[in-house]
C-alpha cells in the first residue's frame, strides 16, 4: 500500500480551494396550487410580470396573466396534463416574445414560435413581444 505524503494532501486541498466556484444563481420560484383546463394557479411568484414567460416541469411553459396579491394565474403551453399541484415553477424574467422576420415565411410554428414542420431550426435575431400596440391604420400595409 502506497502512503500519501502530507505535501500531496496539501496540494490537493489547495487546488480544490483555488478551483472552488463561489458563483450562485438566484431565481424566484413558486408552487402550483391548482391546475385545470390549461390554467395553473401559482403561489410564490411575487415579482412576476404580466406577460412573463414562466417555466414548469416537463418542458412546459406558461404565460403569467392574472396577477393577484397572493397568487398568479398562468395559461399553460405544451403537455399541461403532466402538471400537478405541488410542482415547482420558475420565473424567466422575460416578457413572452416570438421570433419574427423573413426566416418564418413558409414555416409552421407552435404558439411559442418553435418550428413544428420538420424543416429545422428557425434562425432569426429579431423577436417581438406577443402583446404590443398595433400600428395605426395609415401605417399598415
Amino acid at each position: 500500500m502506497e502512503a500519501i505524503k502530507a505535501n500531496e494532501i496539501n496540494e490537493i486541498i489547495r487546488q480544490q480551494i483555488e478551483n472552488f466556484d463561489t458563483s450562485m444563481t438566484v431565481s424566484e420560484v413558486g408552487t402550483v396550487i391548482k391546475v385545470g383546463d390549461g390554467i395553473a394557479e401559482i403561489h410564490g411568484l411575487e415579482k412576476v410580470m404580466a406577460g412573463e414567460l414562466i417555466e414548469f416541469p416537463f418542458d412546459v411553459r406558461g404565460l403569467a396573466l392574472n396577477l393577484e396579491e397572493d397568487k398568479v394565474g398562468a395559461v399553460l403551453f405544451g403537455d399541461f396534463q403532466k402538471i400537478k399541484e405541488g410542482d415547482e415553477v420558475k420565473r424567466t424574467g422575460r416578457i413572452m416574445s416570438v421570433p419574427v422576420g423573413d426566416a418564418l415565411i413558409g414555416r409552421v410554428v407552435d404558439a411559442l414560435g418553435n418550428p413544428i414542420d420538420g424543416k429545422g431550426e428557425i434562425i432569426t435575431e429579431q423577436f417581438n413581444p406577443i402583446e404590443r400596440i398595433a400600428p395605426g391604420i395609415v401605417d399598415r400595409q
